[in-house]
């Protein structure tokens, strides 16, 4: 009997010592004050979405000049600089060859004619057979149908402005030889301007066609307006974002510029603080106060800004959210509310 006495003495000890350490860890936890918070009321606000994105400015038409054949220019106008006006000869290359072969051509083009008219006299009075004069007029369509062929090459040795716009730098000299993979300037049409930007899929509701927006330059303090005129109908599968193309509307930028486009449009949901969201891997959540208890919301978020953010699913009007001190609740842990903000 002593024996056991003494074995079961420790472990009556460890058994008190354990219940003890329990006690005061609850007592500690239940000693723990609520974490102190600002809140917000969940209701509809007028807000106004405004979103940046990077623009690119491009010519209304822009071509490179190159050649369609190979050989040595024997003339070339390309001024840096200049404008110049739809059907202008901006470079010859060397068609000697061509020349001299359309007229060998018309030289037995014009045989042909008058063989032709010969026989055509002798079949009306039974002169000579259908088949012989038959041959002369296919000979006289064959050398036509050769000529339409080596002007259709001369032509080709011709470079004109294709539509009135500046000129860029020249990049030959006259005398060079040139292949049809031989840039010899370029032709823009400055006087209208269009701007190339992408919108990120979630703000497809702030593009339409017609929409007037705001465009701003490194170079200048004052904004420009362009209105949209096209929007690329499939989203890009890579980067999830819509192509849209606007024209200035006023003004002149520069093309190849880099500018800044702004998306405004007045807007009604409910929104609220950006660091009230807590970013997840699969969703958003922000922190709710219920009962004096923290409740952590999915929700799902639309436009956003620099200073909110509008939920457009997760939360009722009504809904009291942490605004402050979101990083120190814990899943139902106690909150107090500190402050109630507008």
């Amino acid at each position: 009997m002593r024996f056991t006495s003494i074995i079961c003495l420790p472990i009556i000890v460890a058994a008190l010592i354990s219940c003890k350490g329990e006690a005061k860890d609850k007592a500690i936890t239940k000693e723990k004050p609520p974490v102190s918070v600002d809140v917000i009321i969940a209701k509809n606000t007028d807000f106004s979405s405004d979103i940046e994105v990077n623009g690119t400015v491009l010519s209304e038409e822009m071509i490179e000049l190159h050649p369609e054949v190979g050989g040595r220019l024997t003339y070339l106008n390309i001024p840096d600089g200049a404008s110049v006006t739809a059907g202008t000869i901006l470079a010859k290359v060397n068609d000697a060859d061509l020349q001299a072969q359309r007229q060998q051509q018309n030289v037995q083009l014009e045989l042909a004619e008058k063989t032709e008219q010969r026989l055509s006299k002798l079949l009306a009075v039974n002169g000579v057979d259908q088949a012989g004069y038959d041959a002369a007029l296919s000979q006289v369509n064959l050398y036509k149908a050769n000529i339409d062929v080596l002007d259709a090459q001369i032509n080709k040795t011709v470079i004109k402005a294709t539509f009135t716009g500046r000129l860029g730098l020249r990049l030959v000299s006259e005398g060079a030889y040139v292949s049809p993979a031989t840039a010899i300037g370029t032709l823009q049409q400055t006087d209208k301007i269009k701007i190339d930007f992408a919108v990120p899929e979630a703000y497809e509701n702030l593009i339409k066609i017609g929409k007037t927006i705001a465009i701003q330059t490194n170079t200048s303090k004052e904004n420009f307006t362009a209105t949209i005129s096209a929007i690329e109908p499939q989203i890009s599968k890579t980067t999830r974002n819509i192509n849209v193309r606007a024209r200035l509307s006023h003004g002149n930028i520069s093309p190849g510029a880099f500018v800044k486009v702004l998306l405004n449009e007045n807007m009604r949901g409910i929104v609220v603080p950006t660091n009230a969201i807590i970013p997840d891997a699969l969703s958003s959540q922000v922190v709710l106060v219920k009962n004096g208890k923290a409740t952590f919301q999915n929700v799902e978020t639309g436009i956003r800004t620099s200073d909110i953010i509008e939920i457009t699913d997760g939360l009722q009007l009504g809904d009291t959210i942490v605004v402050s001190g979101v990083l120190y609740v814990r899943p139902n842990g106690n909150v107090k509310i500190k402050k109630v903000r507008n």
